[in-house]
């Protein structure tokens, strides 16, 4: 496995938080044109995203061996009991997430588990993983979470907040993705490709039952399909293969503040794609955040 410094490491978490900001659109767009529930939508992202995963590696390691066959092997080594505690996370974290969404809309499903996860993550991260919190990170969760609650303020006050299953379910996505982060962080010593297939895997294994009773076929249209691909490759594939390598460089901490990068995208793709306006205090809130993550990854280091 190539070695990954600090400073790649915050490259690849801010792709990937860029990357997941435009996940929770794609998500919403196929319950309507789809005619998916959050199950089966997190069901169809773990498996594309597998897929994409696999296509990948074979591609890289076609000249010296299968990819397909490496990433198998690696899943079947040592990594095997890992993946199954990973997938099993993701498929409770990316299921209450949708489920959230579904309840109580975008805004608050996402501001409830963006605010909540860097904070568990960094409880866990001191008390389980004897990560010391130095005073740069310290400072920068707390202007990143300044951050978005001035993004999202005006969006949430104007969402459904009487739905408190809906922030039930965000509580419940922010906690298991903090245990994937913590978990991965402290076994960070195999692939971080073959831990994301794993874990893609295992997840899609846990979420296909309650998928079948929910319905898993989705309305085949142009919409759709374009959409299916599009999570599987971009806010999947993509963005998990970089996280997964950037928790072998960085402190899980570290990796959870600079994902909260991922509402700054969430917010600019609904001005630029939806023509969404942004009051002047989320765009001081888009700054804030901005500010916290790039103080963060400038001067991340190595743990």
């Amino acid at each position: 496995m190539t070695h990954v410094s600090a400073r790649r490491g915050a490259v690849y978490v801010s792709v990937a938080a860029t990357a997941w900001g435009t996940g929770g659109a794609a998500g919403s767009l196929l319950f309507e044109t789809g005619g998916l529930g959050p199950v089966g939508v997190s069901l169809w992202r773990y498996l594309l995203g597998a897929a994409f995963l696999l296509l990948l590696a074979n591609g890289r390691t076609a000249a010296r061996s299968s990819g397909a066959a490496r990433a198998a092997g690696g899943l079947g080594g040592h990594l095997s009991g890992r993946v199954l505690v990973v997938g099993a996370g993701m498929a409770v974290y990316q299921t209450a997430y949708f489920a959230a969404i579904a309840h109580s809309g975008v805004a608050v499903a996402t501001v409830v588990t963006m605010g909540a996860t860097p904070v568990f993550t960094a409880l866990g991260s001191r008390f389980l993983l004897r990560e010391r919190l130095g005073q740069v990170a310290l400072v920068a969760l707390a202007v990143a979470l300044a951050g978005l609650v001035l993004l999202t303020a005006e969006t949430v006050a104007q969402a459904r907040m009487s739905s408190v299953a809906g922030i039930a379910f965000a509580l419940a996505s922010a906690a298991g993705y903090a245990g994937v982060t913590l978990y991965s962080r402290r076994h960070r010593d195999g692939d971080p490709q073959a831990m994301a297939i794993g874990g893609f895997v295992v997840g899609a294994a846990c979420l296909a039952p309650f998928a079948l009773a929910e319905g898993v076929v989705p309305e085949v249209t142009w919409t759709s399909v374009a959409l299916l691909v599009y999570l599987g490759a971009v806010p999947t594939a993509l963005a998990y293969g970089l996280f997964f390598r950037a928790l072998t460089a960085l402190r899980a901490t570290t990796v959870s503040i600079i994902s909260l990068g991922e509402a700054v995208g969430a917010a600019l793709l609904g001005v630029v794609l939806f023509g969404e306006r942004l009051t002047p205090l989320a765009w001081s809130g888009c700054v804030l955040l901005l500010a916290a993550v790039a103080v963060l990854a400038a001067r991340a280091e190595a743990a």
